[in-house]
């Protein structure tokens, strides 16, 4: 072997004493929690981006998220289970506000509209809330014009459609007869479904 090339082996040698042989990082909890998080806020980021720009994914999301929302009564229901009593819902909102509207549904003719039923009401009439559940729902819905959906403590969803202003907010905990909005005109759509199924209107409208 020649001088030259015990020289670069030695050199070598020397190298690898100070370069370890294999490069590893425990990857701890809290890295990745912070990964996690990091690929979280750039989904997200993403998300909105695309929603932005493009109104064909806006659809989309409304369509998969809102109409297939988390069911309230779900939830309510587990929590009764394992706590033996109902979500506080009502006893958080009642004693920040006082009632100014206490109505009950007042039409003078009704016929089957679409998956429900069209009620004739009085121009610029005041929309009571017929049932007191939560707000899962406010947006445009097609045929149906401006919908709020509120889903009661048994999982029955309320369609409230064909509205002109809107006086709650998404996830408010609404009383039974207090003020939900205006018609546009006189027509006011109702629907009723549960788990995704539309029910028989007939049996839960006032008569």
């Amino acid at each position: 072997m020649s001088p030259e090339v015990r020289k670069i082996r030695n050199q070598m040698k020397q190298k690898k004493k100070y370069f370890p042989k294999k490069v590893t990082m425990k990857r701890t909890s809290y890295t990745k929690f912070i990964s996690r998080l990091g690929m979280t806020i750039l989904l997200t980021l993403i998300t909105l981006i695309a929603l932005k720009s493009n109104p064909k994914y806006k659809a989309t999301f409304y369509q998969h998220v809102y109409d297939s929302h988390i069911s309230f009564a779900t939830i309510n229901a587990t929590y009764q289970k394992f706590f033996g009593s109902p979500l506080p819902f009502q006893e958080l909102f009642q004693n920040n506000t006082e009632p100014v509207f206490q109505e009950q549904l007042v039409y003078t003719e009704q016929h089957k509209y679409k998956d429900g039923v069209a009620l004739t009401v009085s121009k610029q009439y005041l929309v009571p809330v017929l049932e007191s559940g939560m707000v899962v729902f406010i947006g445009e819905k097609e045929g149906y014009g401006n919908t709020v959906i509120v889903q009661q403590m048994d999982g029955i969803d309320i369609w409230y459609s064909n509205l002109e202003t809107v006086n709650v907010k998404l996830y408010d905990y609404v009383e039974k007869g207090s003020l939900l909005g205006e018609v546009k005109d006189n027509q006011l759509y109702l629907i009723y479904k549960k788990n995704g199924t539309v029910l028989n209107y007939e049996e839960y409208i006032p008569v």
